[in-house]
């Protein structure tokens, strides 16, 4: 009895020893980002003409999102936020960069730590294909931002067909005109040399993240891959059979649309198929979300979501989101509770053992834990959005359920988002005291803003100073902002 004893003291504790060998193993990381993709996009989040055929397997396989947000509605000031963790707005990153050329040598401050920095730290083979949109220049190239490996464009978006964009390039070229070329023609780079996409854009951006997924698999490293998909960002430009998917849309720009999104499911059907065939697929954390809310005017749809893109409102900055990685994410679940894209940096970070700089300031919080426990990963605690326009600001703040908002200097309002996500149904004359409060709390939050270091373009830079912005007394003076309550 006593050597059967022991031996099951054995087995357990060998077996202990191997589970926390198979655990203690860091995961690869796929982090999915597409442009402008509205929450009704995707069709494990309701879409009605628009089908993800494998971006629903991956979903219904893992746990999807719906109360997730990004920091901004915008796509420069969202992108901040996801690689620093950190509002934008403390940092100085409230604008996208301007749209000239080599813009000043402009970029994300160098002190602000990228994720990509910490797990190239902890020893993962880091990438980026697609979309950068933090900084030209050398400074602040993603090759000395914590990537190892860069393929894609630098600026906020590019042609997709690439005879299409050799024609209009090479006249530019052939005319003299390389100083005013266009962000969008500017030439795609890997690591600092000029390529040349051979296959529809998106299609390209896929088969270099299949590229990736294969060397880190031969350096036998973890891997981080951010796949920035500027899809289905304009300019609308979709293959006819991508589109031809889609008979029953006679909405020019909603057909073409689709067919934009149909090339970024394919592409992510094709890269889990890489990662099966390399042997990571188990041990690889998927998360998918968009940058911000679909373009209304370009084909975007946001449904059940109030407005769009650049909307302070749920649909400008919460996005379909999921995360997949077989068993260590529930199947088939959805977790309710709202969560912020400023919450991958820690997650990520946890996950993979990494160490923060000790000086490192984070605005987001490690989701892993309470989506374990299927618990609220910030109860009581705030999510914010701010846009400046001109003279004023729409802000709003959410702490679970409840959202105040203000927009165009009009009175503030407040929803309960969780129940009525169209924000049709104003409680502030019911619940005064909670509206007061999370006006203040905002209000406090936006002490620590750091002024604009850029524009995105001279005549925002001028009103900004012609406003003597950001005027938040006047945002948050109650008396002005309650008024008709």
């Amino acid at each position: 009895m006593k050597h059967i004893l022991i031996t099951c003291l054995m087995f357990l504790l060998l077996s202990s020893k191997a589970w926390s060998a198979v655990n203690a193993k860091q995961p690869n990381i796929l982090l999915i980002l597409t442009d402008d993709q509205g929450y009704a996009d995707v069709s494990f989040n309701g879409s009605q003409d628009i089908r993800t055929p494998n971006l629903d397997k991956l979903a219904n396989a893992g746990t999807t999102f719906s109360s997730a947000y990004v920091v901004h509605p915008f796509c420069g000031p969202s992108r901040a936020g996801l690689l620093t963790g950190r509002y934008p707005h403390m940092f100085g990153s409230q604008f996208n960069l301007p749209r000239q050329k080599q813009a000043g040598g402009l970029g994300v401050p160098v002190e602000e730590t990228y994720i990509s920095s910490v797990l190239q730290q902890a020893g993962y083979y880091t990438g980026i294909v697609g979309k950068w949109h933090l900084g030209e220049t050398a400074k602040y190239h993603p090759n000395n931002r914590g990537f190892d490996d860069f393929w894609g464009f630098l600026y906020g978006g590019h042609d997709y067909f690439p005879k299409e964009y050799e024609r209009k390039y090479q006249a530019f070229k052939e005319r003299g005109l390389d100083y005013a070329i266009p962000q969008y023609l500017v030439p795609l780079e890997h690591n600092g040399k000029e390529v040349r996409a051979k296959e529809y854009l998106t299609d390209e951006l896929s088969k270099q993240a299949q590229r990736f997924i294969k060397s880190a698999n031969d350096k036998q490293e973890p891997f981080f891959l951010y796949l920035a998909y500027n899809a289905p960002h304009t300019p609308l430009q979709a293959k006819e059979e991508d589109m031809a998917q889609f008979p029953n849309i006679k909405d020019k720009k909603r057909k073409t649309y689709a067919g934009m999104v149909w090339a970024v499911d394919r592409g992510v059907g094709q890269i889990v198929e890489t990662l099966k065939e390399t042997g990571q697929y188990e041990n690889t954390l998927i998360v998918f979300l968009s940058d911000n809310g679909g373009k209304t005017s370009q084909g975007g749809n946001n449904y059940p979501l109030k407005e769009g893109k650049g909307s302070t409102h749920e649909g400008g900055y919460r996005t379909p989101m999921f995360m997949h990685w077989p068993e260590q994410v529930k199947p088939g679940h959805k977790y309710r509770h709202p969560v912020s894209a400023l919450d991958l940096y820690p997650t990520f970070a946890n996950l993979a053992g990494a160490k923060i700089p000790a000086q490192k300031k984070l605005d987001g919080k490690d989701l892993w834990p309470a989506l374990k426990s299927n618990q609220s990963v910030r109860p009581g605690e705030p999510i914010y959005v701010m846009r400046h326009r001109l003279g004023y600001s729409d802000v709003g703040v959410r702490i679970d359920n409840f959202k105040a908002l203000r927009i165009n200097n009009g009175p503030w309002q407040l929803f309960d988002v969780e129940n009525d996500p169209a924000e049709e149904r104003d409680l502030a004359n019911k619940y005064p005291d909670l509206l007061l409060e999370l006006v203040a709390n905002m209000e406090a939050w936006s002490v620590g803003h750091a002024q604009p270091k850029w524009f995105h373009n001279l005549d925002t830079a001028v009103e900004w100073r012609t406003h003597f912005m950001p005027r938040f007394n006047e945002t948050f003076n109650l008396s002005q902002g309650l008024q008709s309550h």
